[in-house]
């Protein structure tokens, strides 16, 4: 329909890259057009560490899973709620609120998908990573983040070096409610799904797997996932209240 449409339905997550540098001048505009995201109350709860020294990067590396991408890719960005800067300004601010977690949680991902975006347009790909969220206290001492700043994951950047091929999402179907939701899951249309992506799997040119959709979620969401989250972002002065 336009190039921007066609730019965000081609998504595919990168993992490899060149050696190829990020030129400065794009670097300023991938993270002017995260900048440029939308910002609930004009709050700006986001901040951008940029890891360019060998020895973080492969620390954060182990720290996200044994990651090779995060050491491998031209730039590597975390992105994190960050409520210190504003308790600077307003040291009688009040903080700790559950919704102000999700304020800083929505605006990283608003601006992150802006610099990916921004990064696609101009040929690069990127992969985000989550598993920083593995280790948050090691993450936070390595960064050297303070009280009320939380690092919510990664965005590694570069030059492709793959092309992998495009994961199916969801149907329409599943997703897209009509005025209410929809509270009985439509099987017959879940079940082709599975089909397809069970096919995906079997077909694509790495890390070729027999799973479905549906197997893939009970392996995920059967067992507790990182139950030390909470008392994290408390000891942080998030999520108090």
């Amino acid at each position: 329909m336009n190039q921007t449409i066609d730019l965000i339905l081609s998504h595919r997550s990168i993992r490899q890259f060149t050696a190829e540098p990020i030129a400065p001048q794009q670097l300023d505009a991938i993270l002017a057009a995260a900048q440029s995201a939308s910002t609930s109350s004009f709050l700006q709860v986001t901040s951008i560490v940029r890891v360019c020294e060998p020895e973080a990067r492969q620390q954060l590396a182990m720290l996200a899973g044994n990651q090779p991408y995060v050491v491998q890719a031209a730039e590597f960005l975390v992105f994190c709620a960050d409520y210190h800067r504003h308790t600077q300004i307003v040291p009688e601010a009040q903080t700790g609120y559950a919704e102000q977690l999700l304020i800083g949680a929505i605006d990283g991902a608003l601006m992150a998908q802006n610099a990916l975006l921004a990064a696609q347009s101009l040929g690069l790909g990127g992969v985000y990573i989550g598993g920083i969220r593995n280790h948050p206290v090691e993450v936070s001492e390595l960064l050297g983040l303070p009280h009320q700043v939380i690092p919510l994951f990664g965005l590694c950047l570069g030059h492709p070096a793959q092309q992998p091929e495009q994961k199916p999402r969801l149907p329409r179907g599943l997703v897209v409610h009509q005025e209410r939701y929809q509270h009985e899951l439509d099987r017959d249309l879940l079940a082709r799904y599975d089909q397809q992506i069970a096919d995906y799997y079997q077909a694509r040119s790495s890390n070729n797997k027999q799973q479905t959709w549906s197997g893939q979620i009970r392996a995920i969401l059967g067992k507790e996932s990182r139950p030390f989250m909470l008392g994290f972002l408390q000891s942080r002065g998030f999520n108090l209240k």
